[in-house]
């Protein structure tokens, strides 16, 4: 097992978890990669939506990497606009960049989110094309666009079902800004194909993010599924013992997700 580490030119931090080549299993010396983005508002990148979540991918097969992107800290810093944007198909285009070292196939790179990370992820796939963002890479193509895109309890909306402190953190007070991230409305044709979960009795982001997004993705006929559970709150990541949220049932969501992604991504242990 190679760790990685590596810091992007906006000052975010990229760490990989990587399987070495072996004589062994000649097969799969070549693998998917799965980025993976924690929540936090916006406001810090949780730990508890880091390496919990990384070890299952790994374990599934997946040489995965964790970006900790850059978050406003506090709420007299200035808005974070598009940087943590920038950050995120940033590291998808130095994953790409670098697929020989990494052992992976840079047509099998997926992004996982959750909460504030769940609107970042999908905004790697939604607002792929962005002026800010490929200004600032200097990209023109769908070079940082992953190949799948798997949500937890994803913030999407900027509307009546916002969650205020990430759509605050990300946007201020600019009006045009709110509008643009607000997800449900920008989604267009040819999209990769989405994973998403969500629990019913989310208080913090309500479940009609997901089902907002669902909607939009039906009318644009992008693939998607979408996993809704009967019980329990936010910001439960793997929903197990170690991460302080154990529901068994919701844990489902995991194999569930393994699944859809090795038949999204042609990738079978």
């Amino acid at each position: 097992m190679q760790c990685y580490t590596h810091t992007l030119p906006g000052g975010a931090s990229l760490v990989g978890y990587l399987r070495e080549e072996t004589t062994e299993m000649p097969a799969f010396n070549t693998r998917p990669a799965m980025l993976i983005l924690s929540g936090g508002g916006y406001a810090y990148c949780s730990s508890r939506e880091a390496d919990p979540v990384a070890m299952q991918f790994l374990q599934a097969g997946y040489n995965v990497f964790i970006l900790y992107y850059t978050c406003r800290g506090q709420e007299s810093q200035p808005a974070l606009r598009w940087q943590p944007l920038i950050d995120a198909a940033g590291a998808i285009l130095h994953i790409r960049k670098n697929a020989v070292q990494f052992h992976i196939d840079p047509a099998k790179v997926a992004v996982c989110g959750f909460s504030a990370g769940g609107h970042l992820a999908a905004s790697t796939a939604i607002l792929w094309d962005a002026e800010p963002v490929r200004q600032a890479l200097g990209i023109c193509g769908k070079e940082a666009l992953p190949d799948a895109v798997v949500l937890g309890y994803p913030v999407i909306t900027s509307g009546e079902f916002r969650h205020d402190g990430s759509i605050c953190n990300l946007c201020g007070d600019d009006a045009a800004l709110r509008g643009t991230m607000s997800l449900e409305n920008q989604v267009s044709d040819g999209l990769p194909p989405f994973y998403i979960w969500h629990t019913v009795e989310d208080a913090s982001v309500p479940v009609q993010n997901s089902m907002l997004l669902a909607t939009a993705l039906t009318a644009h006929k992008v693939p998607f599924e979408l996993h809704l559970f009967a019980h329990d709150g936010h910001g439960t990541s793997t929903c197990t013992q170690e991460v302080n949220t154990p529901n068994r049932h919701n844990s489902a969501w995991v194999p569930l997700c393994t699944d859809w992604l090795a038949d999204t991504l042609d990738f079978h242990l």
